[in-house]
């Protein structure tokens, strides 16, 4: 938890016609190569992104876990798997994680090598996703396997003073651009930096197109 709690903030909000997600890239030093890849957002499947606030290379091995199940289930059933279906999935997983001390359940042996002396997942995720059950939906997991949806929410440092500006300012009736203005505002009243500059800020904007969900990781 002091991980996640150390960590770029990370935002989700639900609009009226897609889903945001918004994070904080933290530059440890400035001595330090940017990477070329994203670090705090991850694509799990065409219809599913995650934020993740925590030890990357624990998130790492859980949205390897994540996409294994989404393409297992596409290939059973021919279609996508139901958003929350996954989640619970997954925080089934991390939940295992802080019940068994000694070895692991023998269900995740098909995706993870047996080892001894097993410590729980140190990362949170948002989770941002549509399909045709329950359209557009966010939810939020935390290191012990729980998980809810919500309308909009924050996870990583200063969380509590991101969810309060949330709760003052969010509205059902906020469209995915009102959503993006509200997420910039969040990210500049809290981040450490005195600055919002792009290399420290990504944002994820998903909209519904023609029953498909377009992702588009960009810079603001």
């Amino acid at each position: 938890m002091e991980a996640i709690s150390h960590a770029g903030a990370a935002i989700g909000i639900l609009a009226s016609d897609g889903i945001v997600l918004a994070a904080e890239k933290k530059i440890t030093s400035k001595l330090l190569e940017p990477g070329k890849q994203s670090e705090k957002m991850y694509r799990i499947d065409d219809h599913i992104a995650c934020a993740v606030a925590g030890i990357t290379a624990d998130a790492n091995i859980l949205l390897n876990y994540s996409r294994l199940v989404a393409q297992r289930y596409l290939f059973a059933y021919q279609e996508p798997i139901p958003v929350e279906q996954l989640v619970q999935q997954l925080c089934d997983t991390k939940q295992s994680y802080t019940q068994y001390g000694g070895s692991y359940p023998s269900f995740l042996s098909q995706c993870i090598y047996n080892r001894t002396g097993l410590r729980p997942f140190g990362v949170s995720f948002l989770y941002g996703g549509w399909d045709e059950h329950y359209g557009f939906q966010l939810y939020h997991s935390d290191p012990s396997g729980n998980y809810g949806g919500w309308k909009a929410t924050a996870i990583g440092a200063n969380n509590q003073a991101a969810t309060s500006i949330l709760k003052a300012d969010y509205s059902e009736e906020k469209n995915v651009k009102d959503a993006l203005a509200l997420a910039v505002k969040v990210l500049s009243k809290t981040m450490d930096s005195t600055t919002l500059s792009p290399e420290k800020r990504e944002f994820l904007p998903a909209q519904q197109n023609y029953a498909l969900m377009l992702i588009d990781v960009s810079n603001f």
